[in-house]
């Protein structure tokens, strides 16, 4: 009489007592490592969490350069919020400018019973916050991707410690986040959250500028100005002076932490007379040469531009990393030329960074790796050593030359690896290039 045998493959063979338990201890073992990787990455996101909740509720220690990070949401979104329950958008406030979008946002808190308007915006940071986390996590999971991205939004946030928390840029950070995630499963959804994302910031707009080419992308920007439409209809329907963001971005100076105000800065210590004074809510310079100063960061904004449509129009070869890439190097190019790099601005490149990390196609690894850095070194300028800079002092000065040093690299890296990416075409499914398949996550 035959024994009987198991199969597996090609090979047969007796079949061993107790082989199938074996087999399933072996299956054990070997999704085990995963079980790990995702307790210790909930675990760091919980810890992590709980000590930038528990500083964004002790803002005033000395150690961190005298507080006011919270305070933006005590006096300001808070008052703004008062403004919007009453049915319309701040008028004449040189600080309101913002999207009409934004209003709904810094609304919300406000809304939800029980909580303080405080309690209830740090509850919606947290929760845009694990959206985000979770999103990256999901995408890093699929087979052929990587969780590279969850760890680095995970570990990365708590870098600016708890300005993340005192801020609305993490619902857009959310949304932009989702956008990209979604391009291969929904063309609509992947519009539809680049057009709310426009509306509450405008940048989040940007992420769309690597659509792959052809119907896909035809239809993703057909959702977004449909859905950007609607609201927009709706916001003006409900609010009056939903564009009254508009008559503020004109008078905007050259901010401290930006590339130019490095500039102003360094020739601070070289004689320069202008001074550093708040206004339209950021520290500005005033004085000589400002002005010539933000033309040409205006004039830097609109190259980067047509370098990114020219990028465009060049590219051949797309992977599934393509329009992660696009769109990292989008933001980065239109934020290391402006004429404010306000510090929470570090929380759009994180998150768009964590999106390209998910995928082993992606082309901005290095980027990370540098946007990390200078994302440590924004918070030792600020909060920390903020007078410093203020003052103009040798130390403010170098904290600025390498944070921006870093970011200026980071974005120059950042289109160059895009560009030559999207040289020498390479074979790609068709579901990633023309349509998106409606069961692909």
């Amino acid at each position: 009489m035959t024994p009987p045998t198991l199969t597996s493959g090609t090979r047969t063979g007796p079949a061993i007592p107790g082989s199938a338990p074996a087999a399933l201890r072996r299956l054990k073992r070997l999704r085990r490592p995963p079980v790990i990787a995702l307790t210790a990455l909930t675990a760091l996101w919980i810890v992590t969490r709980a000590l930038m909740l528990w500083l964004v509720t002790h803002d005033e220690s000395r150690w961190l350069g005298g507080g006011g990070v919270a305070r933006e949401v005590h006096h300001l979104y808070q008052r703004w919020s008062e403004v919007l329950l009453h049915g319309g958008f701040p008028v004449g406030d040189q600080l309101w400018q913002y999207p009409p979008g934004a209003g709904a946002v810094l609304l919300l808190p406000a809304l939800l019973p029980g909580p303080t308007y405080f309690q209830g915006f740090v509850l919606l940071a947290l929760a845009a916050d694990a959206v985000v986390a979770l999103a990256v996590l999901g995408a890093g999971m699929r087979k052929g991707r990587s969780a590279l991205g969850a760890l680095f939004w995970v570990a990365g946030l708590p870098l600016l410690l708890h300005l993340p928390m005192a801020r609305y840029d993490l619902p857009a950070t959310a949304l932009a986040v989702l956008s990209l995630l979604t391009l291969t499963r929904s063309t609509r959804a992947c519009g539809a959250f680049a057009a709310v994302g426009a509306l509450v910031k405008v940048w989040p707009a940007l992420v769309l500028l690597g659509t792959p080419k052809g119907r896909s992308s035809k239809e993703i920007w057909t959702s977004a100005a449909v859905t950007a439409t609607a609201l927009l209809a709706l916001l003006t329907a409900f609010f009056t002076h939903p564009f009254d963001f508009l008559r503020q971005q004109s008078g905007r100076g050259v901010q401290i932490e930006s590339l130019g105000g490095t500039a102003l800065a360094l020739a601070s210590r070289a004689g320069w007379p202008g001074k550093a004074r708040h206004q339209y809510g950021a520290m500005e310079f005033t004085g000589p040469y400002v002005r010539q100063v933000a033309m040409v960061s205006m004039v830097l904004t609109v190259a980067a531009f047509g370098l990114l449509v020219l990028w465009r129009l060049r590219a051949r070869r797309w992977t599934e990393a393509t329009p992660y890439d696009a769109a990292l190097a989008a933001v980065l190019l239109f934020t290391v030329t402006s004429r404010v790099i306000s510090p929470q601005y570090m929380i759009w490149l994180v998150g768009l960074a964590a999106v390209c990390l998910t995928s082993r196609h992606t082309t901005q690894r290095p980027v990370a790796a540098l946007l990390m850095a200078a994302t440590a070194l924004s918070t030792v300028a600020y909060p920390a050593f903020y007078g410093e800079v203020i003052r103009c002092t040798w130390a403010g000065c170098l904290l600025m030359v390498v944070r921006n040093g870093l970011l200026a690299a980071a974005a120059a890296l950042s289109f160059v690896r895009l560009w030559r990416a999207a040289g020498a075409p390479r074979t790609v499914a068709p579901r990633t290039v023309e349509r998106p398949s409606e069961g692909e996550t």
